[in-house]
């Protein structure tokens, strides 16, 4: 298996800009792939944030498991961690970043008040692992095309303020990952999702995983889409992707059925996903 690895210099620069901005904000807004919450959540951002007040966005629900999603957030809830799941592009989205916002931060605001101070924005940071859809929210919220979208991880490089509102200012930050993973099933599901660049993996390796995860938890959806029988299931992982590689006309290319069957998956062919099961509060491996 090759060992799934990122962390160019720009990425490096992101973080030390990171702590050099921090103090200048209120809030964190960190956002989080929803099909992948606990692998896209960066070590780094929460080293950084410290005690700074956090808010984590759950991105791309309509591409995850609602159920999944619905789990997680009462999990957060049970931590005492304010978390929100979104369609980015929804027209409801902005005002409710901000009014959750506004009710973190409710007692810092009403303590400046109180001394005198006249009422400012609020300012939060926007991070997120690459890909993750900072940018396409981002525009939302700001209600125009101020920050770039692509389907490709690392389209932002620079870090820039962003007015959302007279309520609301963000400054904007490039998608970063950390410099070693946890593990390799972290750095599949990251590259499953989209969050490492397609040509730093292989895909043959990620296939394989996604199709290990699809037969436990979704084998209907993928019996389905790739018009297998019930019996194709007692096959190996290996010999599962060759019997694919077939159905779809792709004779023993078994290196475009992979790319295909990730693809596949990105754009919700397989069905919504997600990849971390929400673990039940209390759990102290997730604390």
């Amino acid at each position: 298996m090759t060992v799934i690895q990122w962390f160019p210099g720009h990425m490096a620069k992101a973080i030390r800009q990171m702590e050099e901005n921090i103090h200048l904000v209120d809030i964190v807004f960190e956002l989080v792939d929803a099909r992948i919450p606990a692998a896209s959540r960066n070590p780094e951002v929460v080293r950084i944030a410290k005690d700074k007040p956090h808010l984590i966005i759950m991105t791309k629900k309509d591409l995850a498991d609602p159920q999944q999603t619905a789990a997680w957030l009462n999990y957060y809830r049970a931590q005492k961690q304010p978390a929100i799941a979104i369609d980015s592009r929804a027209n409801v989205t902005p005002k409710q970043i901000t009014k959750i916002a506004a009710s973190i931060l409710a007692d810092k605001l009403a303590a400046e008040k109180e001394k005198g101070l006249k009422e400012r924005p609020m300012r939060a940071m926007t991070v997120g692992v690459p890909n993750v859809g900072k940018s396409t929210l981002l525009n939302h919220l700001v209600q125009r095309k101020a920050a770039q979208v692509g389907d490709t991880p690392g389209v932002t490089k620079g870090q820039q303020w962003l007015r959302s509102s007279k309520h609301l200012e963000l400054l904007d930050t490039p998608g970063i990952l950390w410099p070693k993973f946890k593990d390799q099933e972290t750095a599949q599901k990251l590259a499953l999702t989209g969050a490492i660049k397609d040509k730093l993996y292989a895909s043959d390796d990620v296939a394989l995983f996604a199709l290990n995860f699809f037969r436990q938890y979704h084998e209907k959806a993928l019996l389905d889409r790739y018009h297998l029988a019930a019996s194709d299931l007692e096959l190996s992982d290996v010999d599962l992707l060759l019997k694919i590689t077939q159905k779809i006309g792709m004779r023993d290319d078994y290196d475009r059925a992979s790319e295909r069957l990730i693809l596949d998956a990105r754009r919700k062919k397989i069905g919504g996903f997600t990849l971390d099961r929400a673990p039940q509060a209390g759990d102290p491996s997730h604390d």
